[in-house]
């Protein structure tokens, strides 16, 4: 009978005043619903979940909150993506924070027009990198479609320097096949590298970086790289032997890690796959906040 009393109670307070109290009789005017324990040492328990079944909420509303049991935090969808309480609130309109991993990334690739809005959108391809050096102007291309780009004239001059004198794609025709005469690791570690080409505060990321993100996706496809937060594109290389540009339908993203005279290079289509890559070729970057 007590029980019935109280949900007729509350229906009516719905129904008269669309406010609902719980444990109170004290119903803030600013509230459509309040909670209260009487005893003071009880509090609200949202929904608790991980990750995976938060992700497999089927279009969230804006405002919907659970608790994520892995990152120990309360989290609410915002409309695109999820937030908690790690997230640092930034000034920069290109910071994209990454509910997976917590960190933050830049939202598009450098030198990127804009966000992609679908695998292919050139306008989202960037710029291509060679492996260590900065944004002196070697890495430019003038995207006209998903398969064409105009990129900087090219020499074959390779340097002793770790900044070159002209802003020329440096063509690699001999082994290591290196814009540089001897190869130099540390070009691209961290957001005080020499060469270091993201914005301040920015880096490139490394490999376990990258794969941190890599495990969050639905799929481990350029699909599900694109559906990512993310929303990484299939985007351009440019060739070391001879700088011309070769659209792909693969997804092509430098890591700051090393190995050996190589560095290790991010690719995705069908499947993930890590390589050493020769640090001649230009390649896209996505630059991690530091």
């Amino acid at each position: 009978m007590r029980i019935k009393c109280i949900v007729l109670v509350l229906v009516q307070c719905t129904l008269s005043f669309a406010q609902v109290s719980i444990g109170t009789s004290s119903l803030d005017p600013s509230a459509v619903l309040q909670l209260s324990s009487p005893e003071n040492n009880k509090g609200f328990l949202p929904p608790r979940m991980d990750t995976a079944t938060r992700n497999s909420i089927s279009n969230p509303a804006e405002g919907l909150t659970i608790y994520n049991t892995e990152m120990k935090c309360l989290e609410t969808y915002n409309g695109a993506r999820w937030m908690n309480c790690r997230y640092i609130p930034s000034f920069s309109s290109t910071d994209l924070y990454s509910p997976v991993t917590g960190k933050i990334w830049m939202d598009r690739n450098l030198g990127a027009a804009r966000v992609a809005t679908s695998i292919d959108d050139f306008n989202g391809y960037g710029s291509l990198f060679q492996w260590g050096r900065a944004a002196d102007g070697h890495q430019l291309i003038n995207w006209t479609n998903a398969t064409t780009g105009t990129p900087v004239t090219t020499t074959t001059s390779n340097t002793l320097n770790n900044t070159p004198s002209n802003a020329t794609f440096i063509i690699a025709l001999t082994t290591p096949f290196d814009w540089r005469q001897n190869p130099n690791n540390d070009l691209w570690q961290g957001a005080t590298g020499t060469n270091n080409p993201c914005p301040s505060g920015y880096r490139v990321p490394t490999e376990t970086e990258w794969q941190a993100e890599i495990n969050s996706w639905e799929t481990a496809t350029l699909a599900g790289a694109f559906a990512s937060p993310l929303k990484l594109c299939a985007t351009g290389v440019r060739i070391s032997g001879n700088g011309s540009v070769m659209a792909t339908n693969d997804g092509c993203y430098w890591s700051s890690t090393v190995s050996g005279s190589k560095s290790r290079f991010l690719n995705f289509n069908s499947s993930v796959n890590w390589y050493d890559f020769e640090r001649g070729y230009g390649i896209s970057i996505r630059c991690i906040k530091n």
